[in-house]
This record gives C-alpha cells, sequence and structure tokens, in this order.
C-alpha cells in the first residue's frame, strides 16, 4: 500500500475509533453519571432507577456492543484496503 493510502485508511480507522470512543462517554459519563440524578426518577420495571442501571450495567452493554461494531467495520475497512487476514 502505498503512502496516500495508508494515510487514508489510518484516517479512518482513528475516526471510527473517536466515534465511539464519544458514544462511550456519552452513555458512560452523560447518561451514567451526569445524567443520572434525573433519570433515577424513571424505573425499570419496578425494579431499580434507570441512572443507576445505565451507570451499573447500560455502559457495559453499550461497550460490548461498540467493540462488535468495531470489528465488523475495520473488517470492512480492512478489506476495503486489501489489508485483511
Amino acid at each position: 500500500m502505498d503512502g496516500s493510502k495508508l494515510a487514508e485508511y489510518w484516517q479512518k480507522n482513528l475516526a471510527l475509533i473517536r466515534n465511539l470512543l464519544v458514544v462511550w462517554a456519552v452513555v458512560a459519563y452523560g447518561l451514567g453519571i451526569l445524567l443520572a440524578p434525573a433519570l433515577n426518577g424513571i424505573r425499570l420495571f419496578g425494579g431499580p432507577p434507570l441512572g443507576f442501571w445505565i451507570a451499573q450495567q447500560g455502559a457495559i452493554w453499550v461497550f460490548v456492543v461498540l467493540i462488535f461494531i468495531y470489528a465488523t467495520r475495520m473488517q470492512a475497512l480492512d478489506r476495503e484496503y486489501g489489508v485483511e487476514d
């Protein structure tokens, strides 16, 4: 792969990582910490408050989903640039 293609590949890779980290930060910090008091007024199926659930479980589930999204998108990007395994 020539230099310009390599630079383009890494720019797309870094953009994907940045976007996924922004989603993770919004869910983990925004919803799980900053907005938790406001979300605690909502209860899940009569159980724990929503803010507590997002902080304890929801952010972890979102992170796991983001891992699968990253793997899928990187596989497609690798195929696009001919560097797949």
